[in-house]
C-alpha cells in the first residue's frame, strides 16, 4: 500500500524544489483547477521526468512507458472513459483480482479508491508521464483528435507537395517525430483492434487506411494525400526496404516487442499503383496463434479423425481452403502436438509466418534458386520424420511430396481448393498419376473461418420460420430452428461479431474412395461416397455451429458461398 504522502513533499525531499517554491506552486494551484505537477512544470521548476524519477526513487513506484505498451481491449474497458479521463488513469494489466493502473499521480488515494470500488479489483498503481497519459487517453478513448494533431504537424513542417520527393528529403521526413508517431499509431491501433492486415491505399485526393478484422475490411481513417510519401517511406524504412525504389513491388518485415514482452511480427508488402505505392502490413501476433488441436473448432468425430491421421507414420494430409482460412494455423497446431524430441520435423514455407520451438523451418528464396521443390529435395536428405510444405503449387513439388509420403514420411501440406474432394482432382490436374494420389493421400481437410457472434450483445431468436428455399440449405424437415445473432455494441464496433471460429470438412481416404480416385471419378462422386460414410460437409458443420450459437446462418452462407434465389 502506498504511503499517504503528498507529491510536493516528496519533490522537496528529493531535492527537485525547495519549500518556498512548493508554497508558491500550491498558492497558484489553489486559484486554478490544474494539478500540482502541471503548475510546477509551467513555473519551469521541474519536468515531467523529474516527477516520475522522484516517485520511483522515493516510494519505489514502478514506471511504465505507455508509448510502447499495447493494452488488451478487455483490459482497457475495465475502467469507464469518464473515470479514466477524470483521474488520468489507464488500466494496463489484470491478473486475477489485481488491476495495474498507470497514473499521472499514483499518490491520489481518492482516485485509487474510486477505481477499486468501480472495478471490484485491488489497484496496483504505476507511474507514467502526463504526456504519455494524454496520448493513451487519446489513443484508446479519442483517437481522432490525436491523429488530427499529428497531421497538422506534418502539414506545417513538410507542406502539401507529395510529388517528386527526393530521397534525402524523404529520409529527413521519415525520422520526424509526427511521422513516426502517426505510423506507430496506425500499427498500434491495428494490433489493439485485432486486425490481421493493415492496408495503406493511395486515392486520388487522400490516403485510405483500412483494417481487416475478423476477415472483413473496415475503414479506419482517411488522411491527406500529402502525407502519403512520408507515411509509406517510414514503413519501408522500418521494414528495411529501399525507399528510393517505387517502381517495383518490395517485401519486408518488422519485428516489435510490445506490452509485457509480447512478440509481434509484421510482414510488409509494397505495390506500385497508378495513384502511388500501396502498402499492406500482415500482423503476425504469436500470442494469438492457437497451437492446441482442441481449440481449432473441430467437431468431436472430426477431431478424432484428424488426430488419427497426424498420428500415422507415413502418408500425406492436405489442408484446403482459400487464402486467409486458417490453413497454416491448423498445420502449426498439428506440428506442435507432435513430439519434437523423438521426431525430426522440417518445414519449407513462403514465408515462415511463426517460428516454432524444436522445429526446423526453411524459408524459400526463389531468387537464389531455393524453390519449394529444391528445398524439399534437400530436406529429404536430412533424415526427416515429418515434413510440412507450406503449399503445393506445381507438379514437381507435388511429385516429390508424394514420393516422400510413399517412402515412410508423414507429409503435411496445403492446396487452394474449395472443398476436400476437389484437392484430389487438383493433384491429378497437375499431372500426378491417379494411382499415386490414391496410394499416398490419407486424408483431406477443407476449412473456412467464420465470424463469432459478439458475446456482449448476443441474442437468441427463437422459432425462426424457415421458408422452403432456406430449407433446401438447412435440410428437409427443419421448418423451425433456434438461431442467434449479435445486436451490435461498442465492444464489437456495432458489427455483432467479435473473433473467428473454424468450420471443417474432414475427408478420410478409405479403400472405396481410393478406387474412385484410380478410376478418375469426379469430385462430386467422391464427395457423395464420403457423405454416405458419414462425412460432415462444410455447410453442415457450419449449421451446427450456428445452432450452438457460435456464429450466424448468414455468416455460414457467406463463407460457404451459398446464395439463395
Amino acid at each position: 500500500m502506498i504511503k499517504k504522502k503528498r507529491l510536493g513533499d516528496i519533490l522537496v525531499e528529493a531535492g527537485f524544489i525547495n519549500e518556498e517554491e512548493l508554497q508558491e506552486a500550491l498558492r497558484i494551484q489553489k486559484d486554478s483547477d490544474k494539478r500540482l505537477g502541471k503548475v510546477m512544470k509551467e513555473m519551469n521548476l521541474l519536468t515531467e521526468q523529474d516527477v516520475v524519477e522522484a516517485l520511483e526513487f522515493q516510494l519505489g513506484i514502478p514506471q511504465v512507458d505507455l508509448e510502447k505498451f499495447i493494452i488488451d481491449d478487455e483490459v482497457i474497458k475495465i475502467i469507464p472513459e469518464s473515470l479514466a479521463v477524470r483521474h488520468r488513469a489507464i488500466p494496463i494489466k489484470k491478473r486475477g483480482r489485481r488491476l495495474t493502473v498507470a497514473m499521472e499521480d499514483p499518490l491520489d488515494v481518492l482516485a485509487i479508491d474510486d477505481i477499486r470500488i468501480k472495478t471490484s479489483c485491488e489497484v496496483d498503481p504505476v507511474i507514467a508521464t502526463a504526456s504519455e497519459i494524454e496520448l493513451a487517453l487519446q489513443r484508446y478513448f479519442g483517437n481522432d483528435n490525436l491523429v488530427s494533431e499529428l497531421l497538422d504537424d506534418i502539414g506545417s513542417k513538410w507542406g502539401t507537395d507529395d510529388e517528386g520527393e527526393d530521397v534525402d528529403r524523404l529520409r529527413e521526413m521519415v525520422d520526424d517525430a509526427p511521422v513516426v508517431r502517426l505510423v506507430n499509431n496506425i500499427i498500434i491501433d491495428g494490433i489493439r483492434t485485432r486486425a490481421s492486415d493493415i492496408h495503406i491505399e493511395p486515392q486520388d485526393d487522400q490516403v485510405r487506411v483500412r483494417y481487416r478484422i475478423d476477415g472483413v475490411l473496415h475503414n479506419h481513417m482517411t488522411i491527406p494525400k500529402h502525407t502519403h510519401s512520408a507515411l509509406v517511406s517510414r514503413v519501408k524504412i522500418m521494414s528495411e526496404m529501399d525507399i528510393s525504389e517505387r517502381r517495383i513491388p518490395q517485401d519486408g518485415r518488422i519485428q516489435m516487442v510490445i506490452g509485457d514482452g509480447r512478440e509481434v511480427d509484421l510482414r510488409v508488402s509494397s505495390l506500385p499503383t497508378v495513384r502511388g505505392e500501396k502498402v499492406v502490413l500482415r500482423i503476425l501476433d504469436k500470442s494469438n496463434l492457437m497451437l492446441s488441436i482442441d481449440k481449432l473448432g473441430f467437431l468431436d468425430n472430426q477431431e478424432r479423425s484428424f488426430k488419427k491421421m497426424i498420428g500415422q507414420p507415413h502418408g500425406m494430409l492436405l489442408i484446403t481452403g482459400p487464402t486467409g482460412s486458417g490453413k497454416t494455423t491448423t498445420l502449426y497446431s498439428a506440428l506442435s502436438s507432435l513430439d519434437t524430441s523423438d521426431d525430426n520435423i522440417i518445414t519449407v514455407e513462403d514465408p515462415v509466418e511463426y517460428r516454432l520451438e524444436g522445429i526446423n523451418q526453411v524459408q524459400t528464396l526463389p531468387k537464389a534458386g531455393l524453390t519449394f521443390a529444391n528445398a524439399l529435395r534437400a530436406i529429404l536428405r536430412q533424415d526427416p520424420d515429418i515434413v510440412m510444405i507450406g503449399e503445393i503449387r506445381d507438379k514437381e513439388t507435388a511429385e516429390i511430396a508424394i514420393h516422400a509420403a510413399l517412402t515412410g514420411h508423414l507429409v503435411l501440406s496445403t492446396l487452394h481448393t474449395n472443398e476436400a474432394a476437389g484437392a484430389l482432382g487438383r493433384l491429378i490436374d497437375m499431372g500426378v498419376e491417379p494411382f499415386l494420389v490414391a496410394s499416398s493421400i490419407m486424408g483431406v481437410i477443407a476449412q473456412r473461418l467464420v465470424r463469432r457472434i459478439c458475446p456482449d450483445c448476443k441474442a437468441e431468436n427463437d422459432d425462426i420460420i424457415i421458408d422452403p428455399q432456406l430449407e433446401k440449405y438447412l435440410g428437409e424437415g427443419k421448418d423451425k430452428i433456434s438461431l442467434y445473432n449479435g445486436e451490435g455494441c461498442r465492444n464489437c464496433n456495432d458489427t455483432g461479431y467479435r473473433g473467428r471460429a473454424a468450420i471443417h470438412e474432414v475427408l478420410e481416404i478409405d479403400s472405396d474412395i481410393k478406387k474412385l480416385i484410380v478410376n478418375n471419378a469426379s469430385a462430386d462422386e467422391i464427395e457423395e461416397e464420403a457423405k454416405k460414410k458419414g462425412m460432415i460437409t462444410l455447410e453442415t458443420s457450419g449449421l451446427m455451429k450456428a445452432e450452438q450459437g457460435v456464429t450466424t446462418l448468414e455468416e455460414i452462407m457467406r463463407v460457404t458461398k451459398v446464395h439463395l434465389d
